[in-house]
């Protein structure tokens, strides 16, 4: 009969195997493209790509803020170690390789998770329970970016020093970490914190066994992690992002939701109840650090990981221990619950998902330009920057991607796309000229929000004869003041079917994002289009969400013939 612990090894590897396939949904993430050219620029030319290759705006216009300069050089370099790896997996793997490594770094961050939790209390199930929490927020960072390096090798720093075994690793850590991803200061608040523990102690008389080891190893270490392209600036660096504008506008900047309730949020306000209810018996480290990344979660979303990691590892560690022996059958209902939870997985085909999004890129508008073999200067939307950095440079550069390296261009670059007129600085068109644009490669929405790009309806008029729609496809447009020899120009109101078509695209892909269809609904309100309003205004209806008195009152309006 299989003992207690081989049934708990398979259940361990079972367990592994889901977390692989957990986080292995396919390659999605916009800037993903932009790391992998990057990567292959530093593989092929043995340099960091500065000044910036890819996108013709970078340099140009006087910096929006003090220092922006010094920003731009550390968006350009910081992560060139993780940039060079992530091509030569590409290169020797393809992106079923990109997606194994992912899926194998986030399952090792969630085992580094229930490693310490099992070296505190010594729970196998604790322990279990820990690594299936942590994954539970790391399963929203499931995407090929090199702040996945800082998430597995935080979590071997505080491993490191909570075993306070091999410290001597820990420079060597630094020294990487410091190559892959401005995160590595994460190090130095983590080595405070276990530094600081160990002073404490020694000053109320209790010692730890070679705190002078500890204090020394830590500086060095932080010593070591100035051998990268940008020294100590990192401080430096991150109050200066907090004072961009640019920042500012970016999702994974700004401060979580704390409602409705997410898991980060439950782990959270569950790991604070239980340090006051526990207070006499918590570590001063794990004050320290619960304070520190509690504060970083609730300034930006990018940073709930942190809590992701430490709020489970505190729960395990100070909510009462299991007394009883626990029975054997309790191993045999895990495992029975792992493998289903697998089973279903791959059943529903979100599981392994070893390949690149398919549907989300311009690809086709990509092999339209390279087909023609055009090369002008190019207007493009944010979230496309990095596949067509991918797909078209150095034939082509792009106007603006996912590095925002530029922030007085971001903001041109939003009057273009809003299609603003001359209040409050230049007109789209205007700007257009300036730039020297002869090409717009662009989609209609932002899905998030559902916000038509105005700029797009503006180019339908049939009025305006300066652009003319060369291709168009569920996934992108393309406009052109002077098409090539071969290529006749679409009708100018086939701009509305493309919108249509590439709103349906992701409402079936991404039904989650349904507020496309009130847009279109409310833009063929305006160009007197009440046929299609009525369509899409009741389309969006039937869709989930959430009350919108407003596009019923539309809708409303427009079948009693208003």
């Amino acid at each position: 009969m299989m003992g207690c612990v081989s049934r708990r090894i398979l259940l361990l590897l079972a367990s592994a195997v889901l977390l692989m396939g957990w986080f292995s949904p396919e390659i999605s993430d916009t800037d993903f493209w932009w790391h992998l050219k990057t990567g292959q620029y530093i593989f092929e030319h043995h340099a960091l790509p500065v000044p910036d290759p890819f996108a013709y705006t970078t340099s140009m216009g006087g910096p929006a803020y003090s220092g922006e300069e010094r920003t731009r050089y550390f968006n350009l370099t910081h992560e060139w170690l993780t940039q060079w790896l992530l091509y030569a997996i590409y290169r020797a793997a393809g992106f079923r390789g990109v997606v194994v490594v992912r899926a194998a770094m986030l399952t090792a961050f969630c085992g580094i998770a229930g490693l310490i939790a099992y070296r505190r209390c010594g729970g196998f199930y604790r322990a279990l329970g820990v690594a299936l929490a942590a994954a539970g927020v790391a399963a929203g960072f499931a995407l090929d970016r090199p702040f996945i390096v800082t998430f597995v090798l935080l979590g071997a720093t505080i491993a490191i020093l909570e075993f306070n075994r091999r410290l001597w690793l820990l420079p060597l850590v630094l020294a990487i970490w410091a190559n892959c991803h401005g995160g590595y200061f994460l190090g130095w608040v983590v080595m405070g914190a276990y530094s600081a523990e160990a002073i404490f102690l020694r000053l109320w008389k209790k010692p730890l066994a070679d705190d002078r080891r500890l204090w020394i190893v830590c500086a060095v270490s932080i010593a070591v992690s100035g051998l990268n392209p940008n020294g100590y600036r990192i401080p430096w660096i991150l109050a200066a992002y907090r004072n961009s504008y640019l920042t500012s506008r970016l999702i994974e900047w700004a401060p979580p939701s704390l409602w409705p309730p997410h898991w980060y949020g439950v782990l959270l306000f569950a790991a604070a109840a239980v340090l006051v209810w526990a207070r006499r018996r918590v570590r001063l480290v794990d004050w320290m650090l619960f304070a520190a990344f509690t504060a970083a979660a609730l300034t930006a979303s990018r940073n709930v990981i942190l809590i992701g990691l430490l709020a489970p590892i505190l729960l395990a560690s100070y909510l009462p221990q299991w007394k009883r022996a626990i029975p054997a059958a309790l191993d045999w209902a895990a495992a029975a619950v792992v493998l289903g939870w697998l089973t279903a997985g791959i059943a529903l085909g979100s599981f392994f998902q070893l390949r690149a999004n398919d549907w989300k890129w311009p690809s086709g508008a990509a092999d339209f330009l390279l087909a023609h073999h055009v090369q002008q200067l190019m207007f493009n939307t944010y979230e496309y920057g990095g596949y067509l950095i991918w797909r078209l440079w150095p034939r082509e550069r792009v106007f603006i991607d996912g590095r925002s390296l530029n922030e007085s261009v971001f903001l041109d670059y939003a009057r273009i796309l809003y299609n603003h007129d001359e209040s409050g600085g230049k007109s789209a068109q205007e700007l257009l000229d300036q730039y020297g644009v002869e090409i717009i490669l662009m989609n209609g929405f932002e899905y998030t929000t559902g916000n038509v790009y105005l700029l797009a309806p503006a180019l339908a008029d049939p009025r305006q004869t300066e652009w003319k729609l060369v291709y168009g496809d569920p996934e992108a447009m393309v406009f052109m003041r002077h098409p090539p020899p071969g290529v006749e120009p679409l009708a100018s109101l086939a701009v509305f079917d493309r919108l249509e078509a590439e709103c349906d695209l992701h409402i079936q892909r991404e039904p989650r994002y349904t507020r496309c269809a009130r847009s279109l609904g409310q833009v063929f309100l305006k160009v007197g289009d009440a046929v299609r309003a009525r369509r899409w205004l009741a389309a969006y209806l039937r869709l989930p969400h959430d009350p919108d008195p407003q596009a019923e009152q539309s809708l409303q309006q427009l079948l009693n013939g208003r």
